[in-house]
């Protein structure tokens, strides 16, 4: 079958695709939720007192799980998983692919006598041994030392998928270094923890615990099998390399929070009732900006389990939209002229006694927690914002970031008008020097602090870093992204501003300074050091672009050069300071991040050059072809001269074509001999750099010319379905 009838033969296939909808076990979600996750309900059934009371301790305060009672653990999950028909199980890990990861193995041990016995004990729950050597490392793993180590995390508890008891896991080397997402997560989790909890002292002792909170929110776009894969670069690269912006795109906003089509709802109502089922509180859903674009979003959860749940659910969409014929598309930009996705990271802090550390409270003295809390992320996000850019910087990213639908590549915090009015009226009062008087003033002030209100204030959609009322929204993170990556960062620079907040305060109190004085005169110090991050206009416009470089901001636009600052000094210092990255494990990622972003690059200029040379030139050449040969038969039937007029429109296409088809060529050349310069570099930095500077280029350029092609070569010739196709055929 040709080319062109292919994507014919696709578009028939998507236009006679019905909705297939599956009911959920019942009409009420509270009777199924958690069904299929071994959760405290379940271990209260499957587990003995001794067994459960071990799981709790290693939950709420990290303690280790004796071997007799991981045996325990490990027969009453193997019960429990057997009643959801499990035969197998497996470590389920977050290896730095940005995937996740699993093998499975049977609950089946041989005994001889041709008969065999159902096992699971506490050594096969607690650890496993996968291959290291094939996952990203960054060094720390060679390909001969293919040792790695998987270890149960009961803080995250095991779920049950189709026959499959899924046991989630940290992932480190024989050598003890993470190699994956989740162990530094839990490293920086525990460190906001101790941090957190020592400032809450101040204020409440009753508080022996701070819980970090992560509501993700996940856009993403679908796509019809039948489409994707008559699309090479979509389905090699998760984007569309080509294709021409068609007339309608989103520009009528008649897309947004519109009816969701029966299809695209049908898909959403079973991976709902999946995710429900394995305990991830998926609560809101709605089209997106951009046509064939969605969101969901979760209720808040305990970060570790909130990212594992994110993780899940991607899985999950992608399993579900199989059956439903269609794929999901995690790409930040999958299609040009129309809003990308990201993956918006709602973050907060909880005491266990109940209280939400960002959340502004009706007196002033419950007024000046939050405020200390609030201000010391602030001046975190102010102090280490170049990894906090890292943390979000991809590939896909690079193409969504200071695009109309996401924040510029200049990290900045909005927090609006009514607390900027606040944070500056409390800077004001610093000035000048200590005195007898002023210390009176400051004690005064404490009581003066006004009541700050939820919502008092529009939201910023343009700020990669938003205070929205109760918590702070990162809104810069790319939808394909695994959120510990960032989560990570954040939970240690908050960690590690508290740690130095604290000594400050301490300080002034060992100076005779009171309390709630000393506490009140280094939030003002903080205010004013880090007054430089706080903007609360348009992110998208180029005013701030120069106003944010008179502050001294950072504005790094592209990822080899933003992934700098894991490798400055002061980021290094402090992450193995806190306890969540070893030097070695800081260099690692980012070596891999180096990696990854020149893979992919390489990878969508292969596709890129691959699809012009053999399907675009082609199609484009046999029309050419065709005016010519219309061309030569007016000609031969009117005449040389007659057939001036009217052949004009013809030799003026085929000279267009001409010049596009050799433009695209010559561009497909360079950005070979380009590609085959970059690869001949040792250094991965240096690689990285190439790849972004002198091969991603080509792309666009390559792109513009086939995109011309593409509004000159007859439709029916065409061998890629077209943006409109895509973009509105559901």
């Amino acid at each position: 079958m040709s080319t062109p009838l292919i994507r014919m033969k696709a578009l028939e296939d998507v236009l006679s695709r019905t909705p297939r909808f599956s009911e959920a076990p019942s009409n009420k979600i509270s009777e199924y939720f958690g069904a299929n996750v071994f959760n405290e309900d379940a271990m209260r059934m499957f587990l003995t007192e001794d067994a459960w009371y071990a799981v709790r301790q290693a939950v709420e305060h990290g303690t280790r799980i004796e071997r007799k009672l991981a045996d325990q653990v490990a027969s009453g999950m193997k019960e429990w998983a057997s009643t959801k028909g499990a035969t197998h199980y497996t470590h389920w890990f977050q290896p730095l692919t940005g995937l996740s990861a699993e093998k499975h193995d049977a609950f089946f041990e041989p005994i001889g006598g041709g008969r065999s016995i159902e096992k699971f004990d506490g050594s096969m729950l607690v650890q496993q041994e996968p291959d290291a050597s094939s996952f990203p490392s960054g060094g720390i793993r060679n390909t001969f030392e293919a040792r790695g180590y998987t270890a149960w995390d009961p803080s995250s508890p095991a779920f049950v998928i189709g026959r499959t008891l899924c046991i989630p896991t940290i992932f480190i080397s024989y050598t003890g270094e993470a190699l994956d997402y989740k162990m530094p997560l839990l490293r920086a989790i525990r460190a906001v923890d101790e941090a957190a909890t020592a400032v809450c002292q101040y204020f409440d002792k009753d508080v022996t615990k701070v819980i970090s909170t992560l509501g993700w929110e996940q856009e993403y776009f679908l796509i019809d099998k039948a489409l994707y894969f008559a699309r090479p670069d979509i389905l090699m690269t998760g984007r569309a390399l080509f294709g021409h912006i068609p007339a309608k795109g989103q520009q009528l906003e008649d897309h947004y929070f519109g009816s969701i089509p029966d299809r695209a709802r049908a898909f959403m109502r079973e991976f709902e009732t999946e995710a429900l089922m394995l305990g991830i509180p998926v609560k809101t859903r709605h089209n997106e900006v951009a046509p064939n674009q969605f969101e969901c979003a979760p209720v808040f959860e305990e970060m570790n389990l909130a990212v594992d749940h994110n993780v899940l659910l991607m899985d999950i969409m992608e399993k579900v939209a199989h059956r439903h014929d269609f794929r999901v598309l995690l790409h930040e930009k999958p299609y040009a002229g129309v809003n990308g996705s990201g993956k918006h990271n709602n973050w907060s802090l909880a005491t266990n006694t109940g209280r939400n550390l960002l959340k502004p409270a009706k007196t002033p003295k419950e007024n000046l927690q939050f405020l200390t809390f609030f201000v010391n992320t602030i001046a975190a996000i102010h102090r280490n914002a170049g990894v906090l850019r890292a943390s979000i910087a991809s590939a896909g990213n690079d193409h969504r970031l200071g695009a109309n639908e996401a924040p510029p590549a200049i990290i900045s915090a909005f927090i609006g008008e009514y607390l900027s009015e606040l944070l500056d009226g409390l800077e004001k009062n610093i000035k000048g020097a200590m005195t007898p008087d002023r210390k009176t003033e400051l004690k005064l002030d404490i009581g003066r602090i006004p009541p700050v209100m939820l919502d008092n204030t529009d939201r910023n959609r343009t700020s990669p870093f938003a205070f929205t009322g109760n918590k702070f929204e990162f809104r810069a993170v790319g939808s394909s992204a695994n959120c510990a990556g960032p989560m990570t960062v954040l939970n240690t620079i908050v960690a590690a501003q508290l740690r130095t907040f604290k000594k400050q305060v301490d300080a002034l109190i060992d100076k005779g300074t009171k309390k709630d004085e000393a506490i009140l005169r280094v939030i003002r110090d903080l205010i004013a050091s880090s007054k430089a991050i706080r903007f609360e206009g348009n992110g998208y416009g180029d005013e701030w672009v120069k106003e944010a470089e008179k502050r001294g901001l950072a504005n790094v636009k592209d990822t080899p050069r933003a992934l700098d600052a894991w490798t400055a000094k002061e980021a290094v210092d402090l992450f193995a300071e806190m306890g969540v990255l070893s030097p070695v494990e800081t260099e690692a990622r980012h070596e891999i991040e180096l990696h990854s972003y020149t893979l992919k690059i390489q990878i969508e200029s292969r596709v890129v050059g691959d699809l012009a040379q053999n399907h675009i030139v082609p199609v484009a050449v046999t029309y050419q072809n065709r005016l010519i040969e219309n061309v030569r038969g007016l000609r031969e039937v009117l005449g040389a001269e007659k057939a001036k007029k009217a052949t004009a429109t013809q030799l003026r296409l085929i000279e267009e074509i001409s010049e596009h088809i050799g433009a695209v060529i010559g561009m497909v050349n360079d950005m070979i001999e380009a590609r085959k310069k970059a690869n001949a570099l040792d250094d991965a930095r240096d690689k990285a750099i190439a790849y972004c500077d002198t091969v991603k280029p080509y792309l666009d350029r390559i792109r513009y010319h086939a995109d011309k092609l593409e509004l000159l070569v007859d439709d029916e010739l065409w061998p890629l379905p077209k943006m409109r196709e895509v973009l509105f055929t559901r």
